[in-house]
């Protein structure tokens, strides 16, 4: 099962958390180059959160648009 997250007014799928420590270096310089490739990577990821101890890659959920009928479907 999916999990969704809330973020504001914006709703998102997550499709993978990992551990913020798993881009430092040995001295806890955070690598937000990796971070961005891991992003990229991961398919349908078009965003990154970050929580306390994680970073979520997530896919936006898009809002829905009501579309006018056609005519021609009366």
């Amino acid at each position: 099962m999916r999990q969704w997250y809330k973020h504001g007014d914006q709703y998102y799928v997550i499709h993978k958390q990992i551990k913020i420590d798993n881009f430092s270096d040995k001295n806890g310089v955070l690598n937000m180059e990796m971070v961005k490739e891991c992003r990229d990577f991961l398919l349908n990821v078009d965003h990154v959160l970050r929580n306390e101890t994680h970073f979520m890659f997530v896919e936006t959920i898009q809002e829905a648009e009501i579309i006018e009928a056609d005519d021609r479907e009366n």
